[in-house]
């Protein structure tokens, strides 16, 4: 696990309330807001000119996160999932309940992450679970340094995190569907494709 940034209490704060900013995340710069308040993930579609139906990944600090989304999951999944978190892999679960439909935006289905960032744990344990998309505007490059991404952004978001050069591989994604695991995007991570 590694630890390469701080995050004040100002900024966890700031989070807590529904605030938006850009931090560094265990992959790239993202820009970051609560997953349980519908009003800031609203706002992060506005600022980042997303299309309204695509849904972003979330970041969670622990596996038990995943209850406050009504997602529930077996004991062979929960034993392979333990085998990939913390690290770069991103799990597309079901999610059918549509009180979260300003998350999976009708697709009924969100993608989690728990990073391996004893830091970024720790914010995630104070904020709660974070929508934590690129930061950048659709369809331009991810900022890889915080000017960028003020270029994007300017004073329209909150707070900015300078961890200077920040590049990373994206974390593999993979979706679990009918009991059966597809990879949707392959990173650094090879994970194993079966959890039976």
């Amino acid at each position: 696990m590694v630890d390469a940034y701080k995050f004040t209490p100002k900024i966890k704060k700031i989070l807590q309330q529904g605030g938006v900013g850009v931090i560094p995340t265990d992959t790239i710069y993202g820009l970051v807001g609560s997953a349980l308040n519908r009003q800031t993930v609203e706002r992060m579609y506005t600022l980042r000119q997303r299309d309204l139906k695509k849904p972003m990944i979330i970041l969670i600090g622990s596996l038990k996160d995943l209850k406050l989304f009504n997602i529930t999951i077996d004991k062979g999944v929960t034993k392979w999932l333990k085998t990939l978190w913390p690290g770069k892999v991103s799990i597309i679960l079901p999610c059918k309940n549509k009180k979260f439909s300003y998350l999976h935006r009708g697709k009924y289905t969100l993608a989690f992450r728990l990073p391996d960032v004893k830091s970024l744990q720790n914010l995630l344990h104070y904020t709660g679970p974070l929508v934590a998309p690129s930061a950048n505007i659709a369809g331009k490059s991810p900022a890889i340094t915080i000017a960028q991404a003020k270029k994007y952004f300017g004073n329209t978001i909150d707070f900015y995190v300078d961890k200077g050069k920040h590049v990373s591989s994206p974390s593999t994604l993979i979706q679990i569907k009918h009991n059966n695991i597809v990879v949707k995007r392959q990173g650094t991570v090879y994970p194993p494709l079966s959890f039976r």
